[in-house]
């Protein structure tokens, strides 16, 4: 089991998700991914939004602590620069790794309680917020 740090990336009424495909299942989930070592939370969900989406944020208030599989932290974000669908990490660059598609994508807000997006208690906890 290993923390993950997750960002939440909200900009004009949409969400920045990252829709995965693995062994026939479709299902989206928050931009992130696993803290290493040395690393906090912040950091690392700063390092996940570069690696997955391609973009700088500036990591604010911790939204939600979910425990499933360790510790997973969702933090609010504020897009700096960069362009959603421009990130580099091993999930778009190691073609061996076999752990099915991403592609980043931005959602509108009022869709996230219809879709599967895990885990459904952040995207409840986000359509409320907004």
């Amino acid at each position: 089991m290993r923390d993950r740090s997750s960002v939440i990336l909200i900009q004009e009424g949409k969400v920045a998700l990252i829709k995965r495909v693995l062994e026939g299942r479709e299902y989206y989930v928050f931009p992130g991914g696993g803290v290493e070592p040395g690393e906090t939370p912040e950091q690392a969900a700063r390092r996940e939004a570069f690696e997955e989406l391609g973009v700088e944020v500036e990591v604010q208030a911790l939204v939600a602590v979910v425990q499933y599989n360790g510790t997973q932290f969702f933090f609010s974000a504020q897009l700096l620069s960069g362009e959603i669908g421009t990130g580099n990490g091993e999930e778009f660059t190691d073609l061996k790794r076999d752990r099915g598609t991403y592609e980043p994508m931005w959602v509108d807000i009022a869709q996230l309680t219809q879709m599967n997006v895990k885990p459904r208690e952040v995207a409840e906890q986000v359509q409320v917020l907004l």
